[in-house]
C-alpha cells in the first residue's frame, strides 16, 4: 500500500507516544540479582517443587538456560537436567511483588501516576505523550534512560516497545523489542506494513489465540497483512467484537485512555485452583470445593457485600479421553445457580455442596473454581412477593451472617489464614493448609521475609 494512502487511513488517529515496558525474564532476573549473577549471563530458572503426578513447572528461565538448554516456562520439573553451573531457584513471590512495585515506583519518575498501567507482574504501559520531551531529545532516547535507571537501581534489564498506541507498543515490544540486541523497537503507524503485515505466525501475536488462529487460517487469512485487508464486516459477523478487535490490531489503532477510570459492570469474587494430582474421589473434591467456598464467603464479608449468583468450574484431567472418549476434555463442568443473596459460609458451601452433587458424574478433576457475583450490601434484605413469610424468615437466617463467621473473620485477619481452619481442611484431599502461604499459587518465599 502507498505510503500516501497509509497516512489517509490515519488521518484521525491521535499519534501518541506509548512505552511498553518488559521486565526481561523477570522472575529468574530477581534471582539472579539476589546472588550477585548477571541475569543475562547466568544459568538459571525458577522451579516450583510441587508433588504431583506430574511435577513441578518452571516459572521462569534465564536468557543463557532457554538458549543452552531449550527450558521454557511450561517444562516440568522432572525435564530440567541436574547439571553443574545451572541453578534450581525456589519462587519467592512476595519478593517479585515487591520489586515489581520498586521498579514501577522508577516509572513514575517519568510519568505521573495516571499515565502508568501495571499490566502484568513484569510488564507496564506508560503514556508518555506529554512527558517524554522533558527527558530527552526523543522518545528513544528517553525509553534508553529508563533502561539505564531500572538496571542501576535494581539490575533487572527492561524491554521497551514504543508506539503510537498501545497494541502497537505491545506489538513493537513483543515481536522486535525482546531479540532487540539494544532491546527496543519503535514503531509507527506507517511501519506497519513491513514490520507487522508480513508476520505470519500467530501464536506471536498478541491476543490471538491457537483456535482463533486455525480458524483464521481457514478463511484464507495467513498473515497479519492478510487480516488488515479482509472484510472487517465479515470478520465481524463470523468473531463478533473480537473480529472488530483483530481488525483495530492489524493497523495498529487502539483508542484506549489509560487514565480512564473503568468500573466493572458486575464484580465478582472467586477462587481456583489446580489440583496436585487428579481428584476422583467425590469426597475429596467436596472437601476443597468446601474450602474453597469458605474462602470466598469471608472475602465477600469482608467488603461488606452478598452474593446471589454463585458459580463451580471443574476443570477435568487432559487424560479424561481415556475415560470417556465421547468427552471434550477442554470444556469440563461450569454451573451457576441463583440464590437468597448471602455471605453465610455454611449456606454458601451448603449450595456449593448440592451443585457439586447434582452435576459430577465421576470424571477426573484437575481444576476446581469457586465464584460468587450478583453482589448487594449485606444490609440490603430481599423481599419476595411469592414465598411463604415463615419460608423465606427461616431462609433470610440460614443466609445472613453468623456470629461464628465473624469470630473466624477476625481472628484469621489477625493471625493469618491457616491459623484457624475447618475440620474438613484435616481430611484426606484438603488443601488449605498447604496454599496458605501460596501467592499467586506459588511459593511466596515468606521466609525471605
Amino acid at each position: 500500500m502507498a505510503a500516501n494512502s497509509i497516512e489517509s487511513v490515519y488521518e484521525k488517529e491521535s499519534r501518541r507516544v506509548v512505552f511498553l515496558i518488559d521486565s526481561k525474564s523477570f522472575y529468574a532476573s530477581v534471582e539472579c540479582v539476589e546472588r550477585h549473577l548477571n541475569p543475562l549471563k547466568a544459568m538459571l530458572v525458577v522451579m516450583s517443587h510441587q508433588e504431583n503426578i506430574s511435577g513441578g513447572l518452571v516459572l521462569a528461565s534465564s536468557p543463557m538456560a532457554k538458549k543452552n538448554l531449550g527450558i521454557s516456562n511450561v517444562t516440568r520439573q522432572k525435564d530440567v537436567p541436574d547439571m553443574p553451573g545451572l541453578v534450581k531457584a525456589e519462587p519467592r513471590m512476595n519478593l517479585y511483588i515487591k520489586k515489581n512495585l520498586e521498579i514501577n515506583g522508577i516509572y513514575q519518575q517519568y510519568v505521573d501516576e495516571k499515565h502508568l498501567l501495571p499490566y502484568s507482574i513484569d510488564e507496564s504501559i506508560l503514556d508518555v505523550t506529554d512527558f517524554w520531551r522533558l527527558f530527552g531529545e526523543s522518545p528513544k532516547e528517553v525509553a534508553q534512560k529508563i533502561q539505564k535507571h531500572v538496571l542501576r537501581e535494581t539490575g533487572i534489564y527492561v524491554s521497551v516497545g514504543i508506539g503510537e498506541s498501545p497494541v502497537m507498543a505491545k506489538l513493537a515490544l513483543d515481536l522486535a523489542a525482546k531479540k532487540d540486541k539494544h532491546l527496543l523497537a519503535e514503531w509507527h503507524f506507517e511501519d506497519l506494513p513491513q514490520v507487522l503485515w508480513p508476520v505470519s505466525d500467530f501464536g506471536k501475536v498478541w491476543s490471538i489465540g491457537r483456535k482463533t488462529a486455525v480458524k483464521l487460517n481457514r478463511w484464507g487469512i495467513n498473515t497479519v497483512g492478510d487480516l488488515a485487508h479482509y472484510n472487517p464486516y465479515i470478520l465481524k459477523k463470523k468473531l463478533g467484537l473480537l473480529g472488530e478487535q483483530l481488525f483495530a490490531l492489524a493497523w495498529g489503532i487502539d483508542r484506549s485512555d489509560l487514565t480512564e477510570d473503568i468500573k466493572p459492570k458486575d464484580k465478582t469474587y472467586g477462587n481456583s485452583q489446580v489440583l496436585p494430582y487428579n481428584y476422583v474421589k467425590r469426597a475429596n473434591l467436596e472437601v476443597v470445593i468446601m474450602e474453597m467456598a469458605d474462602q470466598v464467603a469471608s472475602r465477600l464479608r469482608s467488603h461488606n457485600v452478598q452474593a446471589s449468583l454463585v458459580s463451580l468450574y471443574l476443570g477435568f484431567a487432559k487424560d479424561y479421553a481415556a475415560f470417556d472418549e465421547r468427552h471434550d476434555p477442554e470444556r469440563g463442568l461450569n454451573k451457576t445457580v441463583r440464590i437468597e443473596p448471602s455471605n453465610n459460609s455454611q449456606h454458601l458451601m451448603a449450595v456449593l455442596r448440592r451443585v457439586f452433587n447434582e452435576h459430577w458424574n465421576g470424571q477426573p478433576v484437575r481444576n476446581v473454581g469457586v465464584s460468587m457475583g450478583g453482589l448487594n450490601e449485606d444490609k440490603v434484605q430481599t423481599i419476595s412477593l411469592f414465598d411463604q413469610p415463615a419460608e423465606e424468615k427461616k431462609e433470610k437466617q440460614v443466609a445472613k451472617q453468623s456470629p461464628l463467621d465473624e469470630a473466624v473473620d477476625r481472628i484469621r485477619r489477625r493471625f493469618g489464614t491457616a491459623s484457624i481452619v475447618r475440620s474438613i481442611s484435616l481430611e484426606q484431599g484438603a488443601t488449605a493448609i498447604s496454599r496458605a502461604n501460596l501467592v499467586g499459587g506459588h511459593n511466596g518465599g515468606n521466609a525471605y521475609e
